[in-house]
């Protein structure tokens, strides 16, 4: 007995392609608003080791959206009263030593923020995890003894982004980032950040560790601490000027 060929049209595979990308950039959508909230003021300390030192900041962050970020150094002394700032498409940095706000150009968004193992991407996200790459679901892995999303994601030609590709594994009873692994245009990894230590902060469940190590480079790793964020709290658009970076608490 012959069996049955089963003849699927080319546009019903076109579509279920369609529709895991859809659900692909959706769990990004999800995850990314989680960690964002309409808005959010938080304190946090970064944590960068090496080898030979080890250098520790405190920091508070206020954010609207996508389109609006602060960033305040309180410690150490030094850096006291640096700030950076997102506003739309554009990133400025203001410090006190010098007493000059700089605009930074896109080609500066790869760089190390702060001698940490974060860009000024990673910090300020001048790009979107969201918008700026064409996102495909790969399967499910487990993370921290998490069942998670494995999710591709590719820039789009047009975007302006520092990379080549990323994977992230998003849990999928939590939506929450576990995994993050960054490659540069040419294929090879350059960093993975993992989430740990998970718990309450403000109104919503989020791992507040945040670790990323280079890749190649033993003993060299950034840690990000938050010891609190408030979420969905009004601040107005003109909060996020150049006027006010140096005016800042």
């Amino acid at each position: 007995m012959k069996k049955a060929l089963l003849l699927i049209p080319f546009g019903v595979i076109f579509g279920i392609a369609a529709l895991s990308a859809q659900d692909a950039r959706e769990i990004v959508r999800r995850s990314d608003e989680k960690m964002r909230g309409t808005s959010s003021v938080a304190a946090m300390t970064i944590t960068t080791t090496r080898p030979k030192w080890t250098r520790t900041m405190r920091i508070k962050t206020w954010s609207k959206g996508t389109q609006f970020a602060l960033i305040l150094i309180q410690e150490p002394a030094k850096d006291r009263g640096v700030t950076y700032l997102k506003r739309k498409k554009e990133v400025w940095n203001w410090s006190p030593a010098i007493e000059r706000t700089i605009k930074l150009p896109p080609s500066m968004m790869s760089q190390s923020w702060m001698g940490t193992d974060f860009t000024n991407d990673d910090l300020v996200k001048e790009s979107s995890v969201v918008d700026d790459y064409t996102h495909t679901l790969l399967g499910s892995e487990t993370v921290a003894g998490r069942d998670c999303y494995k999710i591709s994601m590719i820039p789009k030609p047009e975007a302006a982004v520092v990379w080549g590709k990323v994977l992230v594994w998003i849990d999928k009873k939590d939506d929450l980032q576990l995994k993050v692994e960054f490659y540069d245009e040419d294929g090879a990894l350059a960093s993975t950040m993992e989430g740990s230590d998970i718990k309450k902060l403000g109104d919503r469940l989020l791992p507040s560790r945040l670790t990323m190590t280079p890749a190649g480079k033993p003993g060299h790793k950034t840690e990000i601490v938050y010891e609190s964020i408030v979420f969905n709290q009004p601040i107005a658009d003109d909060f996020f000027t150049t006027e006010n970076m140096t005016k800042v608490k």
